[in-house]
């Protein structure tokens, strides 16, 4: 059964700004390791974060939480790379556990901060204007100017690198999944690394006065995410994609495990018939 960040917001972060469940799971620190071709992991142990590495430069996706950002400077060095050659910074939705170090990488690096249109407002207002969680102190986070709002299907380029922004909105109005093309064994393959297509708790699906076209939006997610190509799954928590039984794998040898169309192709179809579910239920509720 998949674990989501979904379990882990409304009831864990209630009491205090970061309390010791989610503190164990996402200020752990863990293993950096190579994912495949020029993509790295530079995250702890429940909050994901990539390095791209390019010859001009390197992209990070995802900034995580405050006390993210020296584990992943950490992270980058052990692999033998350089944080201040961090020319690029990308997220994959506007919740504080993947931007709210980002205008400390920002500061540090001076790099470029490209995020999807939808999730610019609630980022340069350091989350007071996400939907769900803007009057929830502990999920506040510094402001941030975005040096570029993105559009669906734009595309973020360096040293001939190139990543495409899908929107999938929903768990956040401007929730991003980015793809990518790598070579792999002169094999070419098609990466993606998944926003987020989950329902969080307490997130109102049917007359949601603040976000009124939630249900559509999540109806586009999926129907993008089941159009996409994917070799390789990756996402913005590691155990969307098994990443402990994966690096487990990795170390053993053989073939990559992150090459797994069949395990995307499965989440997918567990996080759609999850937020099918709800949205019944919440139907049925709304019934007379």
């Amino acid at each position: 059964m998949f674990r989501t960040f979904a379990l882990g917001l409304i009831g864990l972060f209630a009491a205090a700004a970061v309390p010791a469940q989610a503190a164990n799971e996402y200020l752990t620190p863990y293993p950096a390791h190579h994912v495949i071709a020029n993509i790295y992991y530079v995250g702890s142990k429940g909050q994901a974060n990539y390095l791209i590495t390019t010859p001009k430069g390197n992209i990070l996706v995802n900034s995580g939480l405050e006390g993210n950002v020296p584990m992943i400077k950490d992270s980058i060095a052990k692999l033998g790379f350089k944080y201040s050659d961090t020319k690029l910074l990308l997220i994959s939705h506007a919740h504080f556990d993947h931007d709210a170090g980002s205008a400390q990488v920002v500061k540090d690096t001076g790099a470029k901060y490209e995020v999807m249109d939808a999730d610019v407002p609630t980022v340069e207002s350091g989350g007071t204007k996400d939907f769900q969680y803007n009057n929830v102190k502990e999920y506040l986070y510094p402001a941030v100017k975005v040096s570029r709002a993105l559009k669906d299907g734009d595309t973020v380029s360096l040293g001939g690198v190139t990543l495409t922004a899908h929107k999938t909105p929903g768990h956040t109005r401007g929730c991003t999944t980015w793809t990518m093309k790598v070579q792999d064994g002169g094999k070419t393959l098609d990466v993606a690394i998944v926003g987020s297509p989950n329902v969080n708790p307490g997130y109102v699906l049917v007359g949601n006065k603040d976000y009124p076209g939630i249900v559509q939006d999540y109806e586009q997610t999926f129907k993008v995410l089941k159009a996409l190509p994917v070799d390789v799954f990756l996402g913005a928590h590691g155990d969307y994609y098994g990443m402990d039984a994966k690096v487990t794998k990795l170390k053993a040898g053989g073939t990559n495990p992150f090459i797994d169309p069949a395990g995307y192709r499965a989440y997918i179809t567990n996080r759609e018939a999850a937020y099918r579910k709800e949205l019944a239920r919440q139907q049925a509720a709304a019934k007379p």
